[in-house]
């Protein structure tokens, strides 16, 4: 899914959520050829009927009314803050975005194709009646929301951003259709501070949410083992009808905003579990995969996100692949740095199974047992 007016989400120069990122990873999908590879199509924006799935009219009304006159803001509903600072256009921009992610769910919900792509999407921390954290409406549970109002009875949401998706998990909070399963960075380090394993959904939704909080440093070993030890065993048990899955690449270990030590390469082994989870575990393989956070905006983001493109394409770019010159050449003239050679950062990520090398005083595997102790039983499953 891709539209060039996604770049108009953009919140100034001196935010950290700079909309080459977006643009850039569209040129190297394409210096790669997997526009070529994959269908591309853009989507209305969402409308107001769209947009109530999840998001309060009031709201958007709001988000309206600033988009007309930025002067306007005065941080209710979360806009004009240092975070969600107002622009013109805001309304069209974040509508068009959230358009792509549910036209995305549409076309695999009507089996048009098994898996969908909008990397522009993931703006998980939107909540129903306010801005948060760079998000302005939640493309992530309207996509879901969509789905359900399309008549799925059962969709999982994997959110791998370094920042918990609360707004996704806010929004379904109880509702037993929707499972929600969050890895991010601990609560205690890292914005919203929410995401705490006891967090597991509330009336008919109990044990509908799912919090993985991994500890500071973490890298690729602990990640993946955390991903693994939790997602699959959910997902054979729970069967959904559809997946969607935000990618932020702000695990990365060179983005400036959060202090996981995750690799290109672990982003990438993730995606590929993903494509290999929807196709084992989902009806048709319905995947619809977003992208989120990331701030490393020219040597993580695009390649990550360009690996996403190519799995869920079934044409996977070859991580050991020289970065075409031309895209190189791009990005210096964007941004006047100097691109990255390869499609990897030289790792071979491994982890261990729950099953094998449970350590108790390891604060990852902690982390990990307290997960599965505060949801797992709540499911019928052992913890």
């Amino acid at each position: 899914m891709w539209d060039d007016a996604v770049t108009g989400y953009d919140f100034g120069s001196s935010h950290p959520m700079d909309p080459v990122r977006l643009s850039l990873t569209m040129g190297l999908v394409r210096a790669y050829g997997l526009d070529r590879a994959v269908e591309v199509r853009a989507a209305p924006a969402a409308g107001d009927s769209t947009l109530r799935l999840v998001h309060h009219q009031e709201y958007v009304d709001a988000v309206r009314r600033v988009s007309l006159d930025p002067r306007a803001a005065d941080g209710s509903y979360g806009l004009g803050t240092m975070d969600d600072p107002a622009f013109a256009g805001m309304h069209e921009a974040s509508a068009l975005i959230a358009g792509l992610s549910v036209g995305a769910a549409e076309a695999v919900w009507d089996g048009e194709v098994a898996h969908a792509v909008n990397f522009a999407g993931g703006l998980h921390h939107a909540m129903p009646g306010s801005a948060s954290g760079f998000c302005i409406y939640n493309d992530a549970a309207l996509a879901v929301a969509r789905l359900l109002e399309l008549g799925a009875e059962r969709v999982a949401y994997i959110d791998v951003d370094v920042h918990h998706g609360d707004g996704v998990q806010t929004a379904f909070w109880e509702d037993p259709r929707v499972l929600t399963i969050s890895l991010h960075e601990h609560p205690r380090t890292l914005f919203p501070q929410t995401g705490w394993p006891e967090e597991t959904g509330g009336g008919a939704g109990a044990g509908s949410a799912v919090n993985v909080a991994l500890p500071a440093g973490t890298g690729d070993e602990g990640w993946l083992r955390a991903f693994h030890s939790v997602v699959p065993e959910l997902l054979a048990d729970f069967r959904p009808e559809a997946l969607v899955t935000q990618h932020g690449a702000d695990t990365h270990f060179d983005d400036p905003l959060a202090h996981l030590a995750v690799s290109l390469d672990a982003q990438r082994a993730v995606q590929a579990s993903c494509h290999e989870l929807a196709h084992e575990y989902v009806d048709g393989g319905r995947w619809v995969a977003l992208g989120g956070g990331g701030y490393a905006v020219v040597d993580v983001v695009p390649r990550s996100w360009t690996h996403l493109v190519g799995i869920a394409g079934h044409a996977p770019v070859e991580p050991e692949s020289v970065v075409p010159e031309a895209w190189k050449s791009e990005v210096y003239a964007r941004t006047r740095q100097l691109g990255p050679g390869r499609m990897t950062d030289g790792r071979t990520p491994s982890w261990q199974s729950w099953e094998d090398g449970y350590d108790p005083a390891d604060r990852l595997d902690q982390s990990i047992l307290a997960t599965r102790k505060a949801v797992f039983p709540l499911r019928g499953l052992l913890a």
